[in-house]
């Protein structure tokens, strides 16, 4: 996670070569602080502003010195990693899978078929981040249409919460195509800033589904994979500088060519796989369970967890 500097004295006229004109421009592009204006690209504010490459780069590195944004000692790290919290879900074999629980300031994507038990695990998260840090909210960005606040009160009373309190701290909204599912991770930040609520949780469910409807062809396929490139950095941007746990689920495909093994392969490719902090793989078991399967992560083994999805949440077999 990225330390942000005291700047209450900030002001977005102080950047070097930013008049009044420039400074509105900049805040309704929605840079009205000096960390967005460090992690933007050149490109981005020279669209913003109308201003040239050299006065842009100005601005980046004077907000990236202010906020000192150079190298640190792994010491330094490691205390800073001590911020990170962790949401725990009612199934012990799943959270020891993930290390401890699901992280916040990372991205964990979930993938499997249909039934695998992806948004049950969204749900979980949407009620169970309220017993880690109460009074904080989670944001659902919903493309499927699955968000069932019914499943939100059935969950909550097995966590021994008041669904009505957990309905009101969980934010959510439908996104109709992939355009409006990125401006919906872009608001996120507006909730925090305007509204002043602390989330804790970010669900996509799913992250790929409308772009998979969108773009149909190998003819396609370039400027599908740069657009969700683009959501990913979004969406990593929002986990590493406020503390929030990303969680993504994607869909699945089979492979033709796979002759031995599983072929199932998440949609999205190299890129979502790469700006993934943790990936988990779920498929169904015997009997009605479900097995979660971490295939990638920084710190942890690959390994498995079995769970049962109940009524009241997830239980261990």
């Amino acid at each position: 996670m990225i330390e942000i500097a005291k700047n209450d004295e900030f002001k977005i006229s102080d950047l070097p070569g930013v008049g009044l004109a420039t400074a509105t421009k900049l805040q309704e592009g929605g840079y009205d602080n000096l960390m967005a204006i460090a992690v933007a690209s050149p490109a981005e504010l020279e669209e913003a502003t109308g201003l040239g490459t050299a006065i842009v780069r100005k601005m980046i590195n004077y907000a990236r010195d202010k906020l000192k944004m150079g190298f640190q000692s792994g010491a330094d790290l490691l205390e800073r990693r001590s911020q990170v919290l962790r949401i725990l879900t009612s199934s012990e074999a799943l959270n020891k899978l993930m290390g401890g629980g699901f992280e916040t300031g990372s991205i964990v994507e979930a993938f499997g078929e249909f039934g695998s038990g992806k948004t049950q695990i969204a749900h979980v998260l949407a009620v169970m981040v309220q017993k880690l840090d109460p009074g904080c909210y989670a944001v659902y960005i919903d493309t499927e249409n699955t968000f069932r606040p019914e499943r939100i009160e059935q969950l909550s009373k097995g966590a021994g919460l008041d669904p009505k309190d957990v309905l009101e701290h969980i934010k959510v909204a439908r996104a109709y195509n992939s355009d409006h599912q990125m401006l919906l991770a872009e608001k996120v930040e507006d909730l925090m800033k305007e509204d002043k609520l602390r989330v804790r949780l970010l669900v996509v469910d799913s992250l790929t589904a409308h772009f998979r409807a969108e773009f149909i062809g190998r003819g396609t396929l370039a400027e599908r994979q740069q657009k969700l490139n683009r959501h990913m950095h979004t969406l990593m941007r929002l986990a590493d500088t406020n503390n929030i746990c990303v969680f993504v689920t994607n869909q699945v495909m089979a492979t033709p060519d796979v002759f031995f093994g599983d072929p199932t392969k998440a949609i999205g490719g190299h890129i979502v796989a790469h700006a993934s902090t943790y990936r988990i793989y779920l498929r169904k078991g015997k009997k009605g369970c479900r097995v979660a399967k971490l295939i990638d992560s920084p710190h942890l083994p690959e390994g498995e967890a079995g769970f049962m999805v109940k009524e009241e949440g997830l239980e261990d077999i």
